[in-house]
């Protein structure tokens, strides 16, 4: 009895000594390599005050891509499945369609002979499916569906294929006084309507593409009406464009995935004072999917690996650097 009495007192010493060490580590689901070691250093070296990197808390800028950085972006970026609902829903009302390209195709279920003009084309289809309603009206369109839409391959709302490390990564600087915003290519008012709860980042941090509006009035009330014509693109060198239009600060720390993130983090790197740049690099085929140079979707090209390293970006790397990616795991 007096053995088993031992027994069940180490046993339970061994599991509230990991119950006290997971609620130590503010980064879990990070291994303990390279990425989570530059972070925690970083994080200490810019709040501890007194020391020479010390960075007011006003001055605690990080950026986040969306797509790819924040949450899966494969087998296509989720707001080009979103538009793609949109046009089978908007078909009835646009008999044309059926013989009007890309229309025609995607009608018919060939989505990649839809999408092989490029971004001109997804541009044209996130355009048509956007516009024609007030912008209340498009906020309830996308929060219908980001509640019902399932991911092809998890089979699980979209707002849960969000990458568990990095929701951790955005607590943690939140709680060490750094104001967190995504800078993304996406849609400002696709993500404005479940940022904030997914992420934590409210309506007002997140900056990104823009179509048009117009102020008028409809049924005695004002109203904004989103137009078929694009006004910003958040992306590649329009992302330190609109850091600086949104935000009114250079960040301090800038995350991304792809090619399209190259521009904020050398707009990053370029201030001065402690700096960290990061790149999440798709290698896991089991928990996710391995992609990069080859991709069209999420590209992260030889050049821009070569930038990093002669930068000294750190490059996460899913399949080595975080214990998980999805918190249903």
């Amino acid at each position: 009895m007096k053995s088993a009495s031992c027994l069940f007192i180490a046993l339970s010493a061994v599991c509230v000594s990991l119950a006290i060490a997971e609620a130590q580590d503010p980064l879990p689901s990070w291994n303990d390599t390279a990425p989570k070691k530059a972070i925690l250093e970083f994080v200490e070296k810019v709040t501890k005050e007194g020391s020479p990197n010390f960075v007011p808390p006003e001055e605690r800028i990080a950026t986040f891509d969306n797509d790819g950085t924040l949450w899966c972006e494969q087998p296509m970026y989720f707001q080009l499945l979103f538009a793609l609902d949109r046009v089978k829903a908007l078909a009835p009302q646009h008999p044309d369609w059926k013989t009007k390209e890309p229309f025609a195709s995607l009608l018919k279920g060939d989505v990649m002979g839809a999408l092989a003009g490029g971004e001109r084309t997804m541009l044209e289809i996130i355009i048509v499916t956007h516009a024609g309603m007030t912008t209340a009206e498009f906020e309830q369109i996308v929060k219908d569906w980001i509640a019902t839409a399932k991911h092809p391959k998890f089979k699980r709302p979209y707002i849960e294929c969000v990458y568990q490390p990095m929701i951790e990564l955005l607590a943690y600087l939140r709680a060490n006084g750094f104001k967190t915003f995504i800078v993304s290519g996406g849609g400002i008012e696709f993500m404005r309507p479940w940022t904030e709860k997914v992420y934590g980042i409210p309506p007002e941090q997140v900056v990104g593409s823009s179509i048009k509006t117009k102020y008028e009035w409809r049924d005695g009330k004002p109203v904004l009406m989103r137009l078929p014509e694009m006004n910003f693109i958040d992306d590649k060198t329009g992302k330190p464009v609109g850091i600086n239009s949104h935000i009114g600060r250079r960040p301090i720390a800038a995350f991304g995935n792809s090619d399209g993130d190259q521009q904020m983090l050398e707009w990053t790197h370029a201030g001065s004072g402690a700096r960290l740049m990061m790149l999440v690099h798709h290698d896991d085929a089991t928990r996710e999917f391995a992609y990069g140079a080859e991709s069209k979707i999420g590209t992260f090209s030889d050049a821009l690996m070569a930038e990093a390293k002669k930068n000294s970006w750190t490059i996460i790397g899913m399949k080595n650097d975080w214990t998980k990616i999805f918190a249903f795991e």
